[in-house]
């Protein structure tokens, strides 16, 4: 195959083109303890911005034409001429273009019979066609509770089955690293851009570390393969398991990029769109995860493996063999003999010598 003919994906996975990404691992790893810190930093400082399902309140539903004001319009008459005071963060979305939902704080039994009127009177209908529903703080605790048992759960079952599956307990703790730093940048993003977290946020957060997981088992089996009985072989370790990564770099990118598009879309429809609800919480955490997952099984998982391995008694001694020969192999050829310092010109055999005059 001639070189203007080999495509991208053939030269990556003979070695024609490539990117060291064991070798240069040390840079990626700041890049990812930045984007960690940062992130840690977003949530501790910042906090996230809990739906009513998390921290408990009211919630009404209010029948109304929408138009393109209308969810400011009421979010700033509930603030400013309801009566009621401290109704923390007031949230308003559209429901279709008929409805309005308002979500406050849990109110009483008077504040809100008092809001319904309110409500009731603004919009223009009876006070029985404002509907409203409070929603305790247990509900935000149970979910939260079966949330965290659910990440447990997978984390474990993945640890437990990559070791299994390669048989290599280093792949299982590089995958759950490499996982642990995807879900920890989503919800980081979620403080930084205070997104609501809620239900439809959890779920999405679960679901995106199974794509994480995917791109790094397709990773992992071709480093595998690379790095069967990688003794008797005259590469080293790192070389071995980088040219896998690079073989499964177009794969790994097409796979990320047909499955972010439509992740892509359910985003901007949910954002500017309809401006608020789940098709916002679940898009954004698929977003931002699927592109996590991508990068963290290419750039962290597989050189965290390599150099968690390269600490073996048995892999030190086989790079240190293969750096010998290839030592040896680019020391120069000695030269076969010299030349007197005096010689100014090649020397002449006998029989190259100019005939003698008998005369």
């Amino acid at each position: 195959m001639s070189e203007r003919k080999a495509s991208l994906a053939h030269r990556l996975y003979t070695g024609d083109l490539s990117y060291d990404f064991v070798g240069k691992r040390k840079q990626w790893y700041i890049v990812s303890a930045v984007i960690v810190a940062i992130c840690l930093a977003a949530i501790g400082l910042r906090g996230l911005n809990l739906s009513i399902d998390f921290t408990g309140g009211s919630e009404f539903t209010v029948p109304t034409q929408v138009t393109s004001t209308t969810v400011d319009d009421y979010r700033n008459a509930v603030q400013d001429e309801s009566g009621l005071p401290e109704l923390g963060e007031v949230k308003v979305n559209s429901v279709g273009d008929n409805q309005v939902r308002i979500q406050v704080r849990a109110l009483g039994a008077e504040e809100i019979n008092q809001m319904t009127s309110f409500l009731a009177e603004r919009a223009g209908v009876a006070n029985e066609e404002v509907t409203n529903n409070l929603i305790g703080p247990n509900w935000g605790q149970q979910i939260t509770q079966q949330g965290l048992i659910a990440l447990v759960v997978f984390l474990s079952l993945v640890a437990l089955m990559i070791a299994i599956y390669f048989r290599n307990w280093k792949m299982s703790a590089a995958a759950l690293i490499a996982l642990l730093h995807d879900l920890v940048l989503t919800i980081g993003v979620y403080a930084i851009l205070q997104f609501a977290f809620t239900p439809a946020t959890l779920i999405g957060v679960l679901t995106i570390l199974g794509y994480s997981l995917y791109d790094t088992v397709v990773v992992f089996d071709k480093v595998r393969d690379n790095t069967t009985d990688i003794t008797k072989q005259s590469r080293t370790l790192a070389t071995a398991s980088n040219l896998a990564i690079n073989q499964v770099l177009v794969r790994s990118i097409n796979t990320t990029i047909i499955g972010v598009l439509p992740v892509a879309a359910l985003l901007a429809a949910g954002v500017f769109i309809l401006g608020t609800g789940p098709l916002k919480d679940l898009g954004l955490a698929m977003f931002v995860g699927m592109i996590a997952g991508a990068y963290s099984s290419l750039f962290l998982a597989a050189p965290m493996f390599v150099q968690m391995r390269e600490r073996e008694p048995e892999i030190i001694a086989h790079n240190k063999r293969v750096a010998k020969r290839g030592t040896k192999k680019e020391q120069p050829v000695a030269a076969a003999s010299t030349l007197p310092a005096t010689a100014g010109a090649p020397l002449l055999s006998t029989t190259d010598a100019p005939p003698v005059d008998a005369a």
